[in-house]
C-alpha cells in the first residue's frame, strides 16, 4: 500500500463524516479509485456516514469477496441498507458466499412483517445534506435518477433525517439558497415495523406524497412512496368491508373456539413449567419450614427477577424486530445484560437488604436476600436476551413463546438463588 493510501486510510478512520462528504461529491469512477486501497475497517466507517444511496452504489461495484467480508462485519442496520440497494441478481451471489447461519440471519433481517413499512418501502430514494445549496441538491436529484420524486430528504452529518424539501421549491428557488432555508421539518416518520394502519393514518394527517422509514437512531433507511401508500389504503378499505360481513382474518374478536385452539396448548406448557418451578421450591422444603420468613420473602425475589427478565426480553425483541441486532450479536447482548444485572442487583440488594433488616432485625436474612437479588437479576437479564435469540435461531416466533419460557427461567432463578443462598448461609439466619 502506498504512503498516500495509508494516509487516506488513517484520515478516513479518524474523520469518517468529513471523508464521506468528499467521496459523495465525486463521480462513481473517482469514488472507486479513492476507495480501492482503503482497508475494510475504514470503508465500514465511511459507509456509516455516507447516504444510503451512495453507499449502496459503491458497495454494488466492490468485489464479491470484499462485499461478503463487509456484510459480515457491519452492524445489522447497515447490512440491511447495503443489501437492500442491490438488485436480486446482485444480492444472491453475496448471500450464497456466506455460511448457513449468517445467511439465515441476513434473510431474517431483510424480511419484514406483511403490510409493514419495511415491506412496502423503497430502498432507492433522493437525499441531500443540510449543508448543501439548492444547486447542489438539484445535482443530487439528477444523479439519483429516481423517477417521479416529489421530495428530497435532508440528512445531517450522521445520516439522521431532519427534514424534506419539495422538488418544486428546489426548481423555483435561487441556486445559491441554502437547503436549510427552504427545508420543512421531518414531522412524519415511520419505523420499519409500523403497520399499514399507521401508514394510512400519517398519510391522512400530513397529506404527504411519501413517508420516510427510519431506524431507532432516526437514520433514513427507505421511503414508502405514494403508490405503496394508496395500496395500503386500498387494503385497509377492503379489510374494513370484510369485517363488516364477518370475513376477516383472525383478530382480537375472533371466535372463542379459535382462540382456545391457539392458546390452550401454550397454557398446558405453562402449567408444566409451573410444576417445574414448584419442584425447585420443594427441594428446599426443610429450610422453609425452619425459617418461615423465607416463604414470605420468596415472591419478592421471584417478582424482581421476572421484571428484570421482561425488560431484557422487550429490549432484545425490539432490537431483533428493528434489525438493530442480529443473531450473531448474542455474546454482546449476553455481556451487556450480565453487566446490567450486576449493577441493578447491587442497587436492589442495598435497598431490599436494608428494608428486610428493618423488618426482621436479622442481618443474616438481609445478606441472604441481597446476594439472591444480585444472582437472580443477572440470570434473569441473560435469559431475557438469550431466549428470543434462541427461538429465532430455531425458526420460531419469539413473540409466541418467549414470555412462557422466560417466566419459568426467572421463577426458577429467583427461587434457586434465594433458597440456595439461604441454605448455604443458614448459620447466619
Amino acid at each position: 500500500m502506498s504512503a498516500l493510501a495509508s494516509l487516506s486510510t488513517e484520515f478516513v478512520t479518524h474523520y469518517p463524516a468529513r471523508s464521506a462528504r468528499v467521496i459523495e461529491s465525486l463521480s462513481v469512477d473517482e469514488q472507486l479509485e479513492e476507495l480501492n486501497d482503503l482497508d475494510d475497517a475504514a470503508l465500514m466507517a465511511l459507509f456509516e456516514f455516507m447516504s444510503p444511496v451512495h453507499a449502496g452504489q459503491i458497495f454494488a461495484l466492490l468485489e464479491l469477496d470484499r462485499q461478503r467480508r463487509l456484510i459480515d462485519r457491519v452492524p445489522p442496520r447497515l447490512a440491511v441498507v447495503l443489501l437492500s440497494q442491490l438488485d436480486d441478481e446482485l444480492r444472491e451471489p453475496v448471500m450464497s458466499a456466506m455460511g448457513k447461519l449468517q445467511r439465515t440471519d441476513l434473510e431474517r433481517q431483510l424480511s419484514f412483517p406483511e403490510n409493514s413499512a419495511g415491506r412496502l418501502m423503497d430502498g432507492v430514494f433522493t437525499s441531500c445534506r443540510k449543508s448543501m445549496t439548492v444547486e447542489q441538491a438539484l445535482a443530487e436529484l439528477r444523479a439519483s435518477k429516481v423517477n417521479r420524486a416529489r421530495s428530497v430528504f435532508v440528512l445531517d452529518d450522521d445520516n439522521r433525517l431532519i427534514g424534506r424539501v419539495n422538488v418544486q421549491d428546489l426548481a423555483l428557488e435561487d441556486p445559491g439558497t441554502p437547503i436549510l432555508g427552504i427545508m420543512q421539518p421531518a414531522e412524519a416518520m415511520l419505523s420499519a415495523i409500523d403497520q399499514r394502519e399507521q401508514i394510512v393514518s400519517l398519510l391522512e394527517q400530513y397529506r404527504l406524497d411519501s413517508l420516510p422509514v427510519v431506524d431507532a437512531q432516526e437514520r433514513l433507511i427507505g421511503v414508502v412512496r405514494y403508490a405503496s401508500l394508496f395500496s395500503a389504503i386500498e387494503e385497509v378499505a377492503i379489510t374494513g368491508m370484510q369485517k363488516m360481513v364477518g370475513n376477516a382474518d383472525e383478530s382480537a374478536l375472533s371466535s372463542a373456539g379459535f382462540a382456545v385452539k391457539k392458546r390452550l396448548p401454550w397454557l398446558h406448557i405453562n402449567l408444566l413449567t409451573a410444576f417445574l418451578a414448584a419442584a425447585v421450591v420443594g427441594l428446599f422444603e426443610n429450610i422453609i419450614a425452619q425459617f418461615t420468613a423465607l416463604a414470605i420473602l420468596l415472591p419478592v425475589v421471584a417478582g424482581q427477577s421476572g421484571n428484570a427478565g421482561a425488560q431484557a426480553l422487550a429490549v432484545t425483541m425490539r432490537g431483533l424486530a428493528l434489525r438493530e441486532v442480529s443473531l450473531r450479536d448474542w455474546v454482546r447482548l449476553l455481556n451487556k445484560e450480565a453487566l446490567v444485572g450486576v449493577i441493578d442487583g447491587l442497587a436492589l440488594a442495598v435497598t431490599c437488604g436494608g428494608g428486610v433488616y428493618l423488618w426482621s432485625r436479622s442481618l443474616g436474612l438481609a445478606v441472604v436476600i441481597g446476594v439472591a437479588m444480585i444472582l437472580s437479576m443477572v440470570m434473569a437479564g441473560i435469559a431475557g436476551a438469550v431466549v428470543p435469540i434462541v427461538l429465532t435461531r430455531a425458526g420460531q416466533d419469539p413473540a409466541t413463546a418467549s414470555s412462557i419460557i422466560l417466566t419459568t427461567v426467572t421463577d426458577v432463578a429467583g427461587f434457586l438463588s434465594f433458597l440456595g443462598t439461604a441454605t448455604l448461609l443458614s448459620t447466619m439466619l
